[in-house]
Formats: structure tokens, C-alpha cells, sequence
């Protein structure tokens, strides 16, 4: 009686938990038990048959029997034949293989893989914007998913439809942490949104998770609707909880931004707050795919980073604030660099100190030649009147 009372308490398990014959793949909640029959034991003993495991709680191949003793409390073999896994976990994803023969002597073997997951919560919007401001990156929100296994993914929806992310007006930011202990996944995933100028006004965003195993279904987070604004509003209050529009500075180096090809330019987002915002650039209108941070550094300078540059300093309190524009050019001095015979720095200055002393001196050697030139003027006049009176006074001796 005992023995057919346990009988009927398994058969019910496996009526709860399936029974599964065959070559199949199984997918198994963790802390739930799984009941893996074995196809072609007799229902009975005595019993020929033996099961073997390799999972992630065995280093080779681990040999169970109904003569055998039950292994600790992973796994044992039930009177029916079948194995029994009285709470699974991680470790437990493996393969499992049956060999039976029946009391005609046949042998049937049955092969199962074996995965295991965890549905995690809802999912959740944390950190939600208050609002967006069109034409500039805005930080949406961060999408958070905890619990799960395997690790799933989490994506974005604008109005209904999935967006995708392409790195200009439409990026994603995401982590996976896995806990220490559990073996279980937590998601993040930040969106970054630049509205366009004349679009919707009152966009609804939402963010679903979905399983890393097929046929699980999808969870969602609720929606929400943020207002997208074209004005740019300052902070409240001086306690550096918001960015204020005319605090936000964009400092350049070299002072007005021009360098000559090659050199350096550098950038930086001065836009004090707690805590810190996030820094995003604009160049010529248009977001650049960079990652947030208050220094932009242009090594190296081209043509093609010419143009007009500012920062967008966005606060989870007050939304975006953005700086004033300052521009990026380059000094033509030829192709081949600085053009031959042409000074800079300290040479033209030593090369201005030189002509002023050599114009000076000039100078003087001019009026030197002219008081020479004078004097020798001077004396062939004198020695011409000498002549002529030398002549007269020769005739009137005659």
C-alpha cells in the first residue's frame, strides 16, 4: 500500500510537470521540480535501467540507479523508472540520458537536454524625463528589467513601434550585471532621443523585455507620454538643482577657435549643477554620436571640423539647457604647412626688432652720405671760383 501510495504521489507530479519521452530539448522554471520519464523501464522493479547526467554540478558523467543511493538532493530515481528533480536550478542545465531495458530484453534509451529560466518582474521606466526639447539630445529614461534568466534583452517602443537605434537621433545605452550568488540578470537600458523640430508633441514611449527562450512572452513596462517643448527654459533657484540656460558656458582653446591644419582645439561644457548633467555636442545643428562628457578635443585638426559648435547640458529636473555657439576654423598658410621664408612666434618679433634697427640705421647713413655729398659739392665750387680767378688774373697780365 505504502509503496503504491508513492507510486500514485509521483505519477501526480508528472501529471502537474509533464512527463517527457524521447529525444527532446526541455526548458525547466527554476525551483520547480522536473520529472523526466524513462522511456521503455518497466513501471515496477525489479528494473533494468540507469540514468547519467552531465551538468554544471558534475565534472564528467554522473550514474544514477534505483539501486543506487539518491544524490543528495539534486537528483534520485523514482519507483516508476523515471528522475526526478526535486528543485532545479542553473547548474542543472545539461543533458540527461536513460538506458532501460524491459523484461523482454529490450533496450530503449531516451536523451534529453535541459534549460532552465526565471521570468523576471515587470519591467519598469525609471528616471523618467519631465519633458524633451526638440532639436537636441534628451535622455528618456532608463529601462530596467531584474530577476531573469537566461538574460533576455529589452527594447523601446515610440507610439507602438520598436525604435531602433542608429547612433544620431536614436541611441541606446545598455548594461547586464549578473548577481554573484543567484545566477539571475539585471537589465538596463538607457534611451537617448533627439525630436525632431515639428513633430509630435506629446510622444508615448514604453519598453518591453523579451525572453531569452522561445515561446515566453514578451513582458511590458506601462507607457508613458512626455510633452516635447521648442523653448529653452532656465533652472529654479540657486541651489544647483537646475541648469539655468545662462550658466551653461562653452569655453574654447584656442581663444575663437582658429588653429592651423593639424593642430589642436579643445572644447569644454562648463554647466554647474547637483548632480552633474549630462553633457551632449552640437555641430552645425546637429547632435555628434559621441558618448555624454564635458571636453570635446579635436586632434588633429581637418577641414571637415570646421563649423560651428555648442554643448547641451540636460538635467533630469529641468530637461536640456544648451550654450552658446562658438565656431572652429582653420588658418590658411599654405599646403605645404607654414609657407617658406615666413616667420611665426618669436622669430617675427627678433624679425621686427631687426628691421627697426637696420631702418634706423639706414636712416643715419642716408643723412651721413647727403652731409658728404654736400661737402664735396662744396669744395668743387671752391675750387672752380679758384680757377676762374687764377684765369683772370693770368689775362691781365697780359
Amino acid at each position: 500500500m505504502a509503496a503504491g501510495a508513492a507510486v500514485g504521489a509521483w505519477m501526480l507530479v508528472l501529471s502537474l510537470w509533464g512527463a517527457v519521452t524521447g529525444d527532446q530539448n526541455i526548458t525547466a522554471r527554476i525551483g520547480k521540480p522536473l520529472v523526466l520519464n524513462c522511456k521503455g523501464a518497466p513501471k515496477k522493479p525489479p528494473q533494468q535501467l540507469e540514468w547519467k547526467l552531465n551538468t554544471g554540478r558534475t565534472e564528467a558523467w554522473k550514474v544514477l540507479s534505483p539501486q543506487g543511493d539518491p544524490w543528495d538532493s539534486v537528483a534520485r530515481v523514482l519507483p516508476n523508472g523515471s528522475l526526478l528533480l526535486p528543485a532545479v536550478g542553473i547548474q542543472d542545465e545539461g543533458t540527461f540520458r536513460c538506458r532501460a531495458t524491459s523484461r523482454s530484453g529490450k533496450e530503449t534509451k531516451s536523451n534529453y537536454r535541459v534549460r532552465v529560466y526565471q521570468i523576471p518582474g515587470k519591467p519598469e521606466i525609471v528616471d523618467p524625463a519631465s519633458e524633451l526639447m526638440a532639436g537636441v539630445p534628451n535622455k528618456v529614461g532608463t529601462c530596467v528589467s531584474e530577476g531573469g534568466y537566461p538574460a533576455g534583452t529589452l527594447s523601446w517602443l515610440l507610439d507602438g513601434k520598436t525604435l531602433i537605434p542608429d547612433g544620431k537621433g536614436v541611441s541606446v545605452k545598455e548594461e547586464t550585471k549578473r548577481h554573484p550568488e543567484t545566477g539571475l540578470f539585471t537589465l538596463h537600458s538607457e534611451l537617448m532621443l533627439t525630436p525632431a523640430r515639428g513633430g509630435a508633441l506629446h510622444p508615448t514611449f514604453s519598453c518591453s523585455f523579451t525572453p531569452g527562450l522561445p515561446r515566453r512572452k514578451a513582458l511590458h513596462t506601462a507607457p508613458i507620454q512626455l510633452r516635447v517643448s521648442s523653448e529653452r527654459r532656465g533652472g529654479e533657484g540657486p541651489n544647483g538643482d537646475a541648469v539655468p540656460v545662462e550658466e551653461v558656458q562653452l569655453v574654447v582653446e584656442p581663444e575663437g577657435g582658429a588653429v592651423a591644419p593639424g593642430g589642436t582645439v579643445t572644447l569644454t561644457c562648463e554647466a554647474p549643477a547637483q548632480p552633474p548633467p549630462q553633457i551632449h555636442w552640437i555641430k552645425d545643428g546637429r547632435p555628434l554620436p559621441l558618448p555624454p562628457g564635458p571636453v570635446l578635443l579635436l586632434p588633429e585638426v581637418g577641414p571637415e571640423d570646421q563649423g560651428t559648435y555648442s554643448c547641451v547640458a540636460t538635467h533630469p529636473s529641468h530637461g536640456p539647457q544648451e550654450s552658446r555657439a562658438v565656431s572652429v576654423s582653420i588658418i590658411e598658410t599654405g599646403e605645404e604647412g607654414t609657407t617658406a621664408g615666413s616667420v611665426e612666434g618669436p622669430g617675427l618679433e627678433t624679425l621686427a626688432l631687426t628691421l627697426g634697427i637696420l631702418g634706423g640705421l639706414g636712416t643715419v647713413a642716408l643723412l651721413i652720405g647727403l652731409i658728404v655729398w654736400h661737402r664735396r659739392q662744396q669744395r668743387k665750387g671752391q675750387e672752380r671760383s679758384q680757377k676762374t680767378r687764377r684765369k683772370k688774373r693770368r689775362r691781365e697780365r697780359n
